[in-house]
């Protein structure tokens, strides 16, 4: 059984090698096998299968029953996937924790000063622009959190905010229980609602890593003057405005 170059490009970068692959799609397309016939059918030298179910087993991906001979299937891909997910989630958390503790010490020791790129937007036009710029871009999932009065810049992102969703991604949107009911019917067509009551402030997060947060007390054109964000791609910094969004929607009720 073959699969596409991108798939296998894919399982290559979780850690499966080209033989894991070949065993591993075999199973899959015939059920069960004994190594040798394995072998035969997957390619894969008899003199490397053994070596290479014990790999797959240990991952994951396989299991074997008690017969003689011995006999090997193949799990299903979701659960496959998740306990590869898992393993290298606690495999980063353990080295992370080593690295840190080793590295931070050094680093502060140095008193070097972090300079994160953190950029200050004025005017509604250039706020929109920025925002839309960021949605333009974003491939897996965007948080946007939009108060009472940001209303207007609802309205010129929402077409931008339906292209995001026909491309499959993932949007989640945290609005004020003030917020324009037919302006927030038609943002449940294309994303996740939620409404918090007395939400200030607002901004956007795409794929994690891309912020902007809205400051000031109001944003309508009005009060152009008052109109200011910020706006950056700071690794830790995201994290903190991620973490605060999903504070935010703990006790927001979801809109239907």
């Amino acid at each position: 059984m073959s699969v596409s170059d991108q798939t296998q490009k894919s399982l290559e970068k979780i850690g499966l090698t080209g033989y894991e692959i070949k065993t591993f799609t075999s199973l899959l397309k015939t059920g069960e096998l004994t190594a040798s016939d394995l072998s035969k059918q997957s390619g894969v030298p008899y003199s490397k299968i053994y070596e290479v179910l014990g790999m797959l087993e240990e991952k994951g991906w396989i299991g074997s029953d008690k017969s003689r001979p011995t006999k090997y299937f193949a799990k299903s891909p979701n659960s496959a996937l998740q306990t590869t997910k898992q393993k290298l989630e606690e495999d980063f958390a353990k080295n992370e924790k080593t690295i840190l503790n080793d590295l931070n010490p050094i680093y502060k020791k140095s008193g070097t000063a972090e300079k994160p790129d953190i950029w200050v937007i004025t005017g509604t036009m250039n706020i929109a622009t920025r925002i839309l710029e960021m949605i333009d871009t974003c491939r897996e999932e965007v948080l946007i959190a939009i108060p009472k009065a940001g209303e207007e810049l609802v309205k010129q992102a929402l077409p931008k905010i339906r292209q995001l969703h026909d491309k499959g991604v993932k949007i989640t949107i945290l609005t004020s229980d003030k917020f324009d009911k037919d302006a927030i019917k038609g943002l449940t067509r294309v994303s996740t609602v939620k409404m918090k009551k007395g939400l200030f402030g607002g901004g956007i997060i795409s794929d994690k890593h891309n912020v902007v947060i809205l400051l000031g007390p109001e944003i309508s054109h009005s009060n152009a003057s008052e109109i200011i964000a910020i706006s950056t791609d700071h690794a830790e910094l995201s994290g903190f405005a991620r973490e605060y969004f999903e504070y935010l929607l703990k006790d927001a009720s979801k809109v239907k």
